[in-house]
């Protein structure tokens, strides 16, 4: 079962630019997401980008650190996905963002595991994590399939959406979240100046681990409301 992680990364964001490679502990934020990601059990990780101009950081990086890379439209992620799998040809993708330095791999390989036991079109995962921690696994047909059947500006900018719209053309393995994990409370991802400094305050504290489990971030972050609390009132943008 060939299994790629495909990570969207891009330079533009409106409310925090260039955050991929933004300073975060002793090293960078997209450094976090790929040693991360590299904890699953996974055949490659694929760093996915534009080919707009302010994404050649991303890329020199990709290749100063020997991470695999692709480029492709930046608005149309979907195609952006679809076109680098396709290149690779996997049987199944797992979707992480690079917003998401603290990504739950833990999970993500139980994720895998629950598909290797009953294959199925999508993973999904019953109980709310923190955002910022969940991966997505999806089987290459299916990403085929929504490219093909996706046509809204929602499906293209948001890679799986599709399928929970339609969640009836799709055939579905569950995993549920440990208790431990259920804490939607918290926000754990990085798209505002409030939600680096949180990020920044978790990296101090596991200085020089970047791969500290997410578990042990969730529990430092209940232990430390004061922390969690730094970006509490931040609304993630609504899917339109």
């Amino acid at each position: 079962m060939k299994t790629l992680v495909i990570m969207q990364a891009r330079m533009g964001s409106s409310r925090l630019p260039g955050k991929v490679l933004k300073p975060l502990g002793d090293t960078v934020v997209l450094d976090y997401d790929v040693s991360r990601c590299r904890q699953m059990n996974v055949d490659d990780v694929i760093v996915a980008t534009s080919t707009l101009p302010q994404d050649d950081a991303i890329v020199r990086w990709c290749e100063e650190n020997k991470v695999t890379y692709f480029r492709g439209s930046e608005d149309d992620v979907l195609s952006r996905y679809y076109e680098c799998a396709k290149q690779y040809q996997p049987d199944y993708v797992i979707r992480v963002t690079s917003d998401c330095p603290f990504v739950d791999y833990h999970l993500a390989n139980d994720i895998i595991t629950a598909m290797q036991a009953n294959p199925s079109d999508i993973v999904l995962v019953e109980g709310e994590l923190p955002r910022g921690l969940v991966v997505e696994m999806i089987s290459f047909a299916a990403l085929e399939y929504i490219y093909h059947n996706g046509h809204e500006p929602r499906h293209r900018e948001h890679v799986t959406y599709y399928a929970y719209e339609y969640p009836e053309q799709f055939k579905a393995t569950y995993v549920k979240v440990p208790d431990a994990m259920r804490h939607p409370e918290l926000r754990i991802t990085l798209d505002t100046e409030e939600d680096y400094a949180l990020c920044r305050a978790i990296a101090n504290h596991f200085l020089g681990n970047k791969i500290v489990p997410a578990q042990e971030v969730v529990d430092y972050l209940l232990e430390h409301p004061e922390v969690a609390q730094l970006n509490a009132h931040i609304q993630q943008k609504p899917v339109v």
